[in-house]
């Protein structure tokens, strides 16, 4: 017996994946089916064929359904992938193929694309043995109360790909770093990544795909950070670079947020190719059908993760202790959630173990937990999904506030629902306001831009005779389809903008905010940019300068809401006075001042919020806030309601008046008319503000 061939018989079934040890690593990976497993290693990235070829001994090296190995002489950098035989019988969902080069479901780095495939033996990228050493320098997680927090959703890659961004490494994680005195100026809390997870570049023939997957909604592995994104091209120094740009994040007091993909892989259906999961144990990984033979698909991406088969659900529960443990990563955003709902038959299930175990781990207990609470098969969980550790895009509030300001009849009473956290949808399972994620654009639809200059979705150039995408926008264009030099137009869009940033900024809830919207980046109309890694996507960093009081406005709205508790309350309004004497927590008015019918097909309305009592406070000052909003198309008159007059009110917010006077930084705009009444453009919002000096 030779020297390597004893070594390789002392190991450990356990972790998964490629861990170091003194003087070698030990391989580890699950599969039931299999017959014989090896491991293949390279010496670089373009290698075709391995340098050497590791068999997995079944008696020395099998415990129970874990195939694991120790291989002296390897070390941090060594590539590999796994190859194993047994069963293939697709009709009854067994797809081994013993030619198949296959990546590790638990590798921490993936290096290099796919190779040419030769002799019909697909090359995909190589898995690269990684240290998790790291000098974080003391960083630790931020730990911002939910309720505290504002979102900014964005493209690693897109936010600074533009050759207008200046940066010296465009489309990097590096490039964030580059970027974030900007984040700062606005004044975010959190950054939320559209996803990081591996994602193939190139197609499974080593060719550029015509539409190429620049979401990257196609995991190829949830461990490891893309390699795209990277600056150097050594194997695995995304994982060091990715940690410097969270470092620097922290260090600038802004939260990092993924977007993760737990609901399908890049294998797509049974006409897809074989690079991980089913070539090493499809049956348990996958949603399947018809005896096996086909896939399931929740997703619209040809298959569905079998979210909780314990397998499956294991390695989602250590995929994102991973995360949390190794990379400082502050809360996840579950794309498609209500997958992790559905059991092996795709039927909705109450307290899915997936989902229980998110919300019960210890370890996570300082992560934000956020929930996409539907899926592309029908379900829809919105005010439902898990236990109170889940927060969840508010869809209903997208599309009311949307509604709402386009001029919609009989929006009165939603708007104020929305507005005032949606209670509707949170409160009587126990939940607060900030379980809503108050979002009125995100990556999948029109940015803000776009929702206010569009009356349909234009994604022609996507390759799909622009049948993609939502055809459900409520926008609306103003008189002109797209870009137009007609001052009317412009300035109603623009006012528009406005009123949706201050509606948002000023609901209960917690805001998230579409990366650009500050500034009008524009998708010229495509409302499914999936497939657009070009300037359709990027951010055009020339608009920063041309919207330069649009991002006054949105700083100031964000500087009012980080220090204004009376926006971002920890518990639902009742309408009762917080203290004696004091205003209601919430009132609501017709613009008359008077009682607001709500059967009434208007669109003005009221909103006076009373301060949170000072008791309940640590922070000072906090105001009551008077909030006019008018989606009307002609000029409506409002009269402060009777209660209000004996408070000294000043103006915060005018959307209708030209800047700088659309909004007051300093709280100092001008007092009421002596009669109390104020005129209000078409399609504007007001607010005024007033000390509590109790």
């Amino acid at each position: 017996m030779s020297q390597r061939q004893a070594a390789l018989k002392f190991t450990h079934p356990l972790p998964y994946g490629a861990i170091i040890h003194s003087g070698g690593v030990q391989f580890a990976v699950f599969s039931r089916s299999a017959t014989a497993m090896r491991v293949l290693l390279y010496d670089s990235v373009d290698d075709p064929e391995p340098m050497d070829i590791i068999e997995f001994d079944p008696d020395l090296n099998r415990w129970g359904h874990i195939w694991s190995v120790f291989v002296p002489g390897t070390a941090a950098g060594q590539l590999y992938h796994f190859q194993a035989d047994g069963p293939h019988e697709p009709q009854r969902g067994y797809r081994f193929d013993p030619q198949a080069r296959l990546i590790d479901p638990y590798c921490k780095a993936l290096a290099g694309d796919f190779l040419p495939a030769e002799g019909g033996i697909l090359r995909p990228p190589k898995c690269v043995v990684t240290s998790d050493e790291f000098d974080w320098q003391g960083d630790r997680h931020l730990r911002r109360n939910l309720s505290e927090t504002i979102i900014y959703e964005t493209h690693v890659r897109g936010f600074t790909q533009s050759p207008c961004s200046k940066v010296e490494n465009p489309g990097t994680y590096k490039g964030i770093i580059e970027k974030i005195p900007y984040l700062k100026s606005l004044g975010i809390t959190a950054i939320e990544l559209m996803p990081v997870h591996e994602f193939p570049i190139l197609d499974c023939f080593g060719n550029r795909p015509p539409r190429p997957n620049y979401w990257g909604y196609d995991p190829l592995c949830f461990f490891a950070p893309h390699r795209g994104y990277t600056v150097s091209k050594e194997p695995g120094a995304q994982v060091r670079e990715f940690k410097e740009m969270v470092r620097a994040l922290h260090a600038a007091g802004i939260e990092v947020i993924l977007d993760v993909v737990f609901n399908h892989t890049a294998e797509g259906n049974e006409c897809g190719p074989t690079l991980s999961l089913k070539g090493l144990e499809n049956r348990v990984y996958y949603m399947l059908e018809n005896g096996g033979q086909h896939y399931r698909n929740y997703t619209g991406c040809g298959n569905t993760l079998n979210g909780n088969h314990p397998i499956v659900r294991e390695m989602i529960f250590d995929c994102l202790r991973h995360w949390v443990h190794n990379y400082h990563i502050d809360g996840f955003r579950f794309d498609l959630a209500s997958i992790l709902s559905r059991d092996r038959d795709g039927n909705l299930v109450p307290n899915p173990p997936v989902v229980e175990t998110i919300s019960e781990d210890p370890q996570l207990a300082d992560t934000k937990i956020i929930a996409e609470a539907w899926d592309a098969a029908g379900a829809y969980q919105v005010g439902t999904f898990g236990s109170l550790r889940w927060a969840e895009w508010n869809g209903r509030y997208r599309d009311d506030v949307r509604r709402f300001w386009r001029g919609d009849p009989h929006m009165i009473g939603p708007m104020a629902t929305r507005l005032a956290g949606s209670s509707d949808l949170y409160q009587a399972n126990g939940r607060r306001p900030y379980h809503s994620i108050n979002f009125i654009t995100s990556h999948d639809g029109f940015p803000l831009n776009d929702l206010v200059s569009y009356n349909w979705k234009h994604n022609e150039t996507n390759g799909e005779g622009n049948r993609d995408g939502d055809n459900n926008n409520y926008g609306y264009n103003y008189g002109q389809e797209g870009l137009t030099t007609r001052r009317a137009i412009e300035t109603l869009r623009i006012r528009q903008i406005k009123n949706m940033m201050a509606t948002n900024l000023l609901s209960q809830g917690v805001p998230m905010i579409l990366f650009g919207d500050e500034c009008r980046r524009t998708q010229q109309g495509n409302n499914n940019a999936y497939c657009q890694d070009n300037a359709i996507s990027w951010f055009d960093w020339r608009l920063v300068q041309r919207n330069d009081m649009l991002i006054r406005f949105v700083q100031a709205l964000i500087a009012f809401r980080r220090r204004e508790p009376t926006t971002r309350r920890t518990d639902f309004l009742t309408g009762q006075p917080a203290q004696p004497g004091g205003l209601p927590d919430v009132s609501w008015y017709n613009p008359s001042g008077g009682v607001v019918d709500w059967s009434h097909g208007g669109n003005s309305l009221i909103c006076v919020l009373g301060a949170v009592p000072r008791r309940e406070l640590k922070e000072l000052p906090n105001h009551h806030l008077l909030i006019m909003l008018h989606s009307g198309g002609v000029q409506q008159k409002f009269v402060f309601p009777k209660v209000v007059r004996s408070y000294n009110w000043w103006q915060f917010i005018n959307t209708g008046a030209p800047s700088p006077k659309d909004i007051y930084p300093d709280l100092d705009g001008p007092a009421p008319a002596v009669d109390w009444t104020m005129e209000l453009e078409s399609r504007s919002l007001v607010c005024y503000i007033s000390l509590d000096e109790q």
